[in-house]
């Protein structure tokens, strides 16, 4: 009878352990603001049951957890969070964990759990946002369109895309230089490059620390009626000695060589590690969507990808001096040109340190805005200032014209004019067209 009573005791004893195992420690919590809605990540031991509602008067969100407990003390957002005034948090049924979130306007939530990956264990990721937000996220993002002229022309608009960004750092140096932040600091510089240039601007997928979905950037790049994406990055590789940076365009065929699709794979796997719920069928149906023509698109990618690595051998090692390329999801909107620039490989000693340096990062982004604004001097989308510009900067050579009278008339040298146009000699004829270098 004892030995029965005994074996009892053990059975008991190890339920309760079983019992006091399933509880799920809360690890830590993260508040990403972003302009249309603010994630909050809770690092967690392992999956949670959880329940989430609202309340009103004051308006509240509230995060019930089943079986979990908090480990460390909760974080605030920070005071110009539009969503969220504070975050408090108690235990709930003895077993059970609460959080409340004391919101500052009315919003929509939803929630999903994420399971470990190469960076995180598991989470439970919070999104809220205004309940509008989903209907005119192009009034959220971006409240300009692009900028009509008094004239009647508009400014040629480039998408600058920084890679990464809140949950996901991207790749880590070694020095522990996060991906996402160099690449903020170097996409606003190329921003404030671009913007410099009559007749172009400027508008940024992400201006802060905060997640986007690969899709989405595509998507707000969309409502910016952009003519060219281009997306930031900084490469990294297991040998440290290797260097020099590269520009990639969307392949439908193969990557152009293995690196290339191993850096692919590593890219388009940034939705998982920055957390993207899988429940939206919709995103299934974009990805159809966006893979049906791109002809068109793929051959502009490919012409301003060239000038963008003409450019970058300015202003250090360009590692493949051809374009590459591999199947980026980044890089897939069917109407927008789209190409990603590897800045330098940040897990590089001697590149991570000049990556971080202002200098550096100056003479990067002078050099990769000279190639875009070279490129869009020759392909200006009709309609635009730099188009009007450029189809005054050709001349029509009528007969009675010699070279020397051109050169005269445009106030530039007759030796100017051929090497523009490639010409070994003085020689002309009626109906050739000239291009006049530095505008006339």
């Amino acid at each position: 009878m004892r030995t029965i009573v005994f074996s009892l005791l053990l059975s008991l004893t190890g339920l309760a352990q079983s019992v006091a195992l399933a509880q799920s420690d809360v690890q830590g919590v993260r508040i990403w603001a972003a302009p249309d809605n603010t994630r909050i990540v809770f690092d967690l031991s392992s999956p949670v049951e959880h329940e989430i509602f609202e309340l009103e008067n004051p308006r509240r969100l509230v995060i019930d957890l089943k079986q979990a407990r908090l480990k460390q003390d909760i974080v605030q957002p920070n005071t110009d969070d539009q969503y969220l005034q504070a975050l408090r948090s108690g235990p709930r049924n003895d077993n059970d964990l609460r959080i409340v979130l004391d919101l500052k306007q009315s919003i929509t939530s939803n929630s999903f759990l994420l399971q470990p990956n190469q960076r995180y264990g598991h989470r439970l990721v919070v999104d809220v946002h205004a309940p509008d937000s989903g209907k005119n996220t192009a009034a959220t993002i971006a409240e300009t369109i692009k900028a009509t002229k008094p004239h009647g022309l508009r400014d040629v608009i480039i998408a600058i895309d920084a890679g990464h960004g809140g949950e996901d750092p991207g790749a880590i140096g070694p020095a522990g230089t996060y991906e996402k932040n160099v690449v903020m600091e170097i996409s606003r510089r190329l921003a404030d490059k671009v913007n410099a240039q009559p007749g172009m601007r400027a508008v940024l997928t992400r201006d802060g620390d905060y997640f986007l979905p690969l899709r989405r950037r595509i998507d707000i790049a969309r409502q910016q009626q952009a003519d060219l994406f281009v997306s930031i990055h900084a490469d990294a590789f297991h040998d440290h000695r290797v260097s020099g940076s590269s520009v990639y365009v969307l392949s439908k065929r193969g990557a152009s060589s293995e690196a290339a699709r191993l850096l692919a794979e590593r890219e388009n796997a940034a939705d998982l590690v920055g957390g993207v719920s899988l429940d939206d069928k919709d995103d299934v149906l974009r990805a159809v969507l966006l893979d049906l023509s791109q002809t068109g698109t793929l051959e502009a990618s490919l012409d301003v990808a060239e000038r963008v690595v003409q450019g970058l051998a300015q202003a250090g090692k360009v590692r493949r001096k051809q374009v590459q390329s591999a199947g980026f999801l980044v890089l897939k909107a069917p109407d927008i040109p789209s190409i990603l620039i590897e800045t330098a490989f940040i897990s590089n000693p001697a590149e991570e340190r000049k990556l971080r340096d202002p200098t550096h990062q100056d003479a990067l982004t002078t050099a990769l805005a000279n190639g875009l604004r070279i490129y869009f001097r020759e392909h200006a989308p009709e309609g635009t200032l730099l188009a009007s510009q450029e189809r005054a900067r050709r001349h029509v050579i009528v007969r009675g014209e010699t070279l020397s009278t051109i050169a005269s008339e445009y106030q530039i040298s007759q030796d100017a004019l051929m090497r523009s146009n490639g010409l070994s000699n003085a020689n002309i004829r009626a109906g050739q067209v000239l291009t006049i270098p530095g505008g006339g």
